[in-house]
């Protein structure tokens, strides 16, 4: 790999004062302890004593003695010089440059056990530091520079050249590399190393490879999707390298060569040496199969749901039209019984010629017999539909049974012994039902499954075992082992000594007791608190009241008023507004790269160091281009080798991708919240969620239905979340508008920036007691807003507790048993969930059990009641952290406004075939974002100086409701200013 790998700015400040060290730093590298001033003592005049005393400074915080010493910032020289009680730190300007200072710093090096980085100890152990960090991690070459950097000077290794640094680096990650794929490409025999060369050969006649073709995601929801989807599966498995165990290769390394494999041409590939090619192509083997387990996951689950929602459809359809004919023979039948409740006098004979008088014979007999046909079990009603539609599942039956490897916790063994027993079925003509298992079948289910004389209807028992499978699936009851999408969350938790270990810092961390007990009794006090202090000001709330209705309180809380705009306030944003420069988007994009040094962050997919000559340039023309949904075209140059549709397409396959764009965000976000005007409008600590919906017109997996959004379409929820700084920190892309509450904690524990939120904001479709739960459990406040608060319940643990006027509307109990019962498995849970083993949203879906809670679940939903009641007492009672989460939601439609026009493309549909392309796009989309706000924001704060250096009035209050959200024209590109 090239040797000249660190950006020309990042080594500008190697070993260098690029800024002012701050307070910190000058508390921790320069404060002069008892034994530096016995040192430095030794000295005769002021200002050798504040040059050695600089120097001690200087190597401590840059690792290098500086060829003047006297050229640090006049901070350092003050700071030190205040220590050493030295009135004018300009003394240090008098500091000898005739050898005297090479003699203090040799003098200093064996006094404080600095050693030269040629020293052959220093070398062997800076090497093997560096060799072990090489092997485990797969980090970017100009990040291991600063963490190597970071280490010498903890090692007290004197930093070498910046050139020296970065061949040292290279080599240790070539020799890495080389050994990575050594050992990968000696697992494979010499049949599968054929069928793994056979990945990326051309046949005649074939305009892709093998590989080409396994990479390449289904798209159509049908049963011959997944026929294709289940084939490519077993295609990948053939290759016969699934089990190949490469444990002992760290998981980042083999992340890092699946990905370029998975991405990278069949040619380039093909180019490699021999064991890198294998090595490649082993790791993305080995990732494709966990790749195609989810897509044919994802594609059975949508195919059932599309079976069953269509013979629901049709049974409601019978239903409605058989109406009549039920009505006519209600009505007759109802004639009869009304004679048989008030019978005239007489026998037999005289009843039936009042009830003939009424309705025929012929008539009663009719209506009888509709209303046996139609008055059928619900389960029955879609059946029909159904059993017809049995030829398309026999399409792709037979291969699922053969080709997915399933597994079942205990609440989906039913569903999977029925499932392997379907598979046995192939074949046989004849079977029994006392053949298979009948757990799963229902007394309507078990009309339809049993025949003639005990003969099993295949069909219906089919039917069944897919229905009941896709239920288990979605429950996580039924999983993939090795699955990403579709694999068990319970053995991803913290288990056995690993648990152990974690378990008090997890426990002191979040602030949790680990006696169950002590746990509740803390909450039951904060929550009695919280009830009283709602309960003694409630009469001098005018907000609030309590209502009752049928019996039961409700409270009633009056809607916030608009704030009205003060004349200072327009006044100001009229003066801000008039000093911005009015500049198109490329221009924003530009100027933010050039002050963040972002694209720095985009790096090739195969080799950290590659940079073409102007790639910061191609790279803004391709964000741009994916940001307003417009194509390569329009910003194609051909006179310009950056801007080249050659250069763009290149730029776009090698360095755009979900990692690149979210460290690229972690830049902007950072740079963001030291521009002071941030810490008005906020700390960072506050964040909110929401959705923001696109329509996806072609045929992809990664996309669900809501006529509400999508109209007949399909269509995709892109979450974003939003810090109270303006600054997007995370986006998750959902298929559909599956629930949001199942993943705004990921949000939260996933991000990746300077920020640490605390608290989260949602609109209501957000919200769930187990939610409430789990971010009480790690640490977080849970803040939705509420649009029907007297719909919600209010909880109390006290039953003895006396709340005022709040008693009849505290009536609900807290089941602290079940709580005490799974505390330990709740701090598991937290522990997990901060430790990354497993997400928020898959837990979620296994304690929720598809409707029927686990007792886990049920015990999470418990605790989430204390956390949920406490937040509305507070919701109730503070009518200025209402507005607060008004405030910061109006902020995220803002940037949803601001997300709408960037993206005017094609009529704002989104048109990415495969979820990795959605993710990708719209992460670009957030990244242009987030510059247009950084961009207004930095020139905001420049606007505000200026108008405060002229003596402008500012109020405080004011400034909070700037806002550096902007628009962009659809038709012109020209960015436009505006407020929310």
């Amino acid at each position: 790999m090239p040797v000249n790998f660190v950006p020309e700015d990042q080594r500008e400040h190697y070993g260098r004062y690029s800024t002012d060290p701050d307070q910190g730093q000058l508390d921790r590298f320069f404060h002069l302890s008892s034994t530096d001033r016995e040192l430095i003592a030794r000295r005769r005049g002021p200002h050798n004593r504040l040059g050695f005393a600089v120097q001690i400074g200087t190597v401590r915080f840059l690792g290098v003695f500086l060829p003047d010493p006297s050229d640090v910032p006049d901070v350092v020289a003050a700071y030190v010089a205040s220590q050493l009680g030295i009135s004018d730190w300009r003394a240090i300007e008098n500091y000898p440059r005739d050898g005297t200072n090479r003699l203090h710093a040799a003098e200093i090096r064996a006094a404080f056990g600095y050693r030269d980085f040629t020293n052959e100890d220093s070398q062997a152990v800076f090497l093997g530091w560096l060799r072990a960090r090489v092997q485990i991690g797969a980090e970017r070459p100009s990040v291991l520079f600063d963490v190597a950097t970071a280490w010498l000077l903890e090692a007290k290794i004197l930093l070498p050249r910046p050139s020296t640094l970065m061949r040292t680096i290279s080599q240790a990650r070539e020799e890495s590399n080389a050994r990575v794929w050594d050992e990968l490409a000696a697992l494979p025999n010499r049949v599968q190393r054929s069928r793994l060369e056979g990945l990326v050969v051309v046949d005649t006649g074939a305009r892709s490879s093998p590989l080409d073709r396994l990479r390449r995601a289904p798209t159509r929801v049908s049963a011959v999707g997944l026929l294709g989807a289940l084939t490519r599966l077993e295609e990948i498995r053939a290759l016969g390298v699934g089990g190949l165990d490469v444990s002992k290769i760290p998981p980042s390394r083999i992340a890092a060569l699946a990905r370029h494999g998975v991405a990278a041409k069949a040619q380039t590939i093909e180019r490699m040496t021999t064991k890198r090619r294998i090595a490649t192509l082993l790791a993305a083997a080995q990732q494709l199969e966990i790749v195609a387990t989810d897509d044919a996951l994802d594609l059975l689950d949508q195919v059932l749901n599309a079976l069953l929602s269509r013979a629901a459809k049709a049974g409601k359809k019978d239903r409605i039209q058989s109406q009549p004919a039920m009505d006519s023979a209600a009505s007759a039948l109802s004639k009869a019984v009304q004679i048989l409740l008030d019978p005239p006098e007489g026998d037999v004979t005289v009843l039936w010629a009042a009830i003939i008088g009424q309705v025929s014979r012929n008539e009663l007999e009719a209506a009888i017999a509709t209303v046996a046909r139609i008055d059928i079990e619900p389960v029955d009603a879609h059946l029909n539909d159904l059993m017809s539609r049995y030829s398309s599942v026999r399409r792709f039956l037979p291969t699922l049974l053969r080709t997915m490897d399933l597994r079942a916790a205990p609440g989906g063994q039913s569903a999977l012994e029925a499932f392997t027993a379907l598979n046995r079925l192939e074949g046989r003509h004849t079977i029994r039902v006392d053949d298979v298992p009948m757990d799963l079948a229902t007394a309507a289910w078990r009309q339809r499954i049993e025949g003639e004389n005990g003969v099993l209807d295949r069909r219906s028992y089919t039917f069944l075992v897919l229905e009941k499978l896709r239920e288990g699936l979605r429950r996580r009851d039924v999983f993939a082992p090795g699955s990403e999408r579709w694999g068990d969350p319970r053995a991803k938790l913290l288990h056995g000594a690993a648990w152990e270990a974690a378990r008090p810092a997890i426990a002191a961390g979040y602030g949790h007791h680990l006696d169950a007990r002590e746990q509740i009794n803390a909450l039951a006090s904060e929550l009695d608190d919280a009830y009283h202090a709602v309960e003694s000001r409630i009469n001098d709330n005018p907000a609030v009241r309590i209502d009752f209705v049928d019996g039961h309180a409700k409270p009633v809380l009056t809607p916030l008023d608009r704030l009205e705009e003060p004349d200072s306030l327009i006044a100001l944003r009229e003066a801000v507004n008039a000093l911005i420069p009015h500049v198109d988007l490329p221009e924003q994009i530009l100027e933010v790269a050039d002050w963040t040094g972002c694209m720095a962050k985009f790096t090739h997919i195969s080799e950290g160091s590659t940079r073409a000559k102007d790639l910061d340039l191609s790279i803004c023309a391709v964000l741009l281009a994916e940001a307003c949904n417009i194509g390569l075209e329009p910003v194609v140059q051909p006179g310009n080798p950056a801007l080249t549709r050659a250069r763009l397409s290149w730029a776009d396959q090698n360095y755009i991708r979900s990692e690149t764009i979210t460290a690229a965000n972690a830049r902007l976000v950072e740079v963001q919240s030291k521009i002071p005007i941030t810490t008005a409008w906020g700390g960072g600590d506050v964040a909110s969620a929401d959705g923001i919906r696109f329509v996806v017109p072609v045929r992809t997996l990664n996309a669900g239905p809501n006529p509400r959004y999508f109209g007949a379409g399909r269509g995709i929820t892109y979450l974003n979340f939003l810090s109270d700084q303006f600054a997007g920190f995370h986006g998750i892309v959902v298929p559909g508008t599956l629930r949001d509450s199942l993943y705004i904690l990921d949000g939260l524990l996933e991000q990746q920036t300077s920020l640490q939120p605390t608290e989260l904001m949602t609109d209501t479709a957000g919200y769930s007691d187990q939610v409430f739960g789990l971010f009480r459990l790690n640490g977080y406040q849970f803040s939705p807003r509420l649009a029907d608060i007297g719909a919600t319940r209010f909880w109390r643990i006290n039953r003895e507790a006396d709340y005022g006027s709040l008693n009849e509307l505290a009536r609900h109990r807290i089941n602290t048993d079940l709580i005490a019962t799974h505390w330990d498995d709740l701090l598991r849970i937290a522990g997990s969930l901060a430790t990354g083993t497993v997400k928020a949203s898959e837990l979620l879906r296994v304690l929720q059990g598809g409707g029927r809670p686990t007792p886990l679940g049920r015990a999470l939903a418990e605790y989430g009641r204390i956390a949920k009641t406490t937040y509305l007492l507070a919701y109730l009672n503070d009518e200025s952290y209402r507005r607060r989460i008004l405030t910061q939601l109006n902020r995220t439609e803002g940037r949803h406004a601001l997300a709408r026009n960037v993206f005017h493309g094609h009529r704002g549909q989104l048109r990415q075939r495969y979820r990795e392309g959605q993710e990708d796009q719209l992460g670009a989309l957030g990244l242009v974002v987030n510059a247009i706000v950084l961009w207004n924001t930095q020139y905001i704060n420049a606007a505000i100086e200026q108008l405060r250096s002229e003596g402008f009035p500012i109020n405080d209050e004011d400034l909070k409701r700037l806002s550096p959200l902007a628009g962009v024209s659809e038709f012109s590109g020209e960015t436009r200013r505006f407020t929310v």
